[in-house]
């Protein structure tokens, strides 16, 4: 294993120190959003020397990074790869590949992540007295409803309005999202979908078409080396409301925090993020980037052993 550094992101949602502490640093007034680890060209990460990353790896297929938001991240989606390979020929993506994600939480970690089953939103609804709203949801189905609340044929106002009065965990979540964009749609939209708090260790993974925003929290994410977003909402970025209804997976997520494990595999991309405690002997077959418990980066190329005098996260190839 040997250390690299990456490149913090001073995106305006970020925490503070969140980051920098973890990575042993002073907080320097800026916002660290993110830090990524890996190759990709709006962040490479270097190795002790300074050369690029990618000198040694070739360029990765995935990137590795810790991310820390003390306000939510834009309401968005990604492409399978059969539609970022059609889109990219469209000019609709950046490139054609697939974006699944992963996050692993560090600390508590809420987020909005796909749609809730029908029978979980009509009882939300009901408690919030939106009688209206679900027997919409219930005769037209979700697909309807969102594509009726995007394009402003169903008025998010009351939905907006009933949630202001409730002190239900979801409904006051909306209200501060209102808050900050109150002509949005996409904030009464976010009303349908999961609101899950991860503890520390526990995982989310943000298949194609998953509609999802990070709220706040930090974590280690891991996700496919592809710029390829399509926001909804939430934010001040340019979205593409038509090409998120033309992608998102509206089937209901019944379970979207996964199994607390020791890996958690990313779809398509072929590696998994893996626990790696003090004592455990792990040869990686690929280049391996890890973020360890003291925050030290590292890189581990393919036949070596994971050094695990020090526990981590780590990049493998999935089994």
């Amino acid at each position: 294993m040997k250390p690299i550094s990456g490149v913090a992101q001073h995106y305006p949602w970020g925490t503070y120190e969140q980051i920098p502490r973890f990575l042993g640093l002073e907080p320097d007034g800026k916002p660290w959003a993110e830090y990524w680890l890996g190759t990709h060209p709006n962040g490479p990460a270097t190795t002790e020397n300074g050369s690029p990353l990618s000198s040694l790896t070739g360029e990765l297929s995935y990137l590795l990074k810790l991310l820390s938001a003390q306000q939510p991240l834009s309401l968005q989606t990604h492409p399978n790869r059969e539609q970022a390979q059609q889109g990219f020929g469209l000019g609709k993506f950046a490139d054609p590949n697939p974006k699944p994600e992963l996050l692993c939480a560090i600390t508590e970690f809420t987020a909005l992540c796909g749609f809730r089953p029908i029978a979980d939103s009509v009882t939300l609804l009901t408690k919030l007295g939106l009688d209206n709203v679900a027997q919409q949801l219930v005769e037209e189905g979700l697909r309807h409803l969102v594509t009726g609340l995007y394009h402003r044929i169903i008025d998010s106002q009351p939905i907006v309005s009933a949630c202001e009065k409730s002190d239900l965990r979801e409904a006051q979540l909306i209200t501060k999202l209102h808050a900050m964009y109150p002509d949005d749609p996409s904030v009464a939209v976010s009303l349908l979908l999961n609101l899950v708090t991860l503890q520390p260790g526990q995982a989310l993974r943000l298949d194609a078409g998953n509609l999802h925003a990070y709220v706040s929290g930090t974590g280690i994410e891991l996700m496919a080396a592809s710029d390829n977003v399509v926001r909804g909402g939430l934010t001040n970025k340019p979205v593409d409301v038509d090409l998120l209804l033309e992608i998102i997976d509206t089937n209901a997520l019944h379970d979207p925090v996964l199994p607390t494990g020791q890996s958690y595999e990313l779809t398509d991309v072929g590696v998994t993020l893996r626990r790696v405690n003090i004592g455990d002997e792990v040869v990686t077959d690929i280049y391996s980037l890890s973020i360890r418990d003291d925050g030290v980066c590292c890189y581990t190329p393919p036949g070596e052993t994971i050094d695990s005098g020090v526990g981590s996260w780590v990049v493998v190839s999935a089994q």
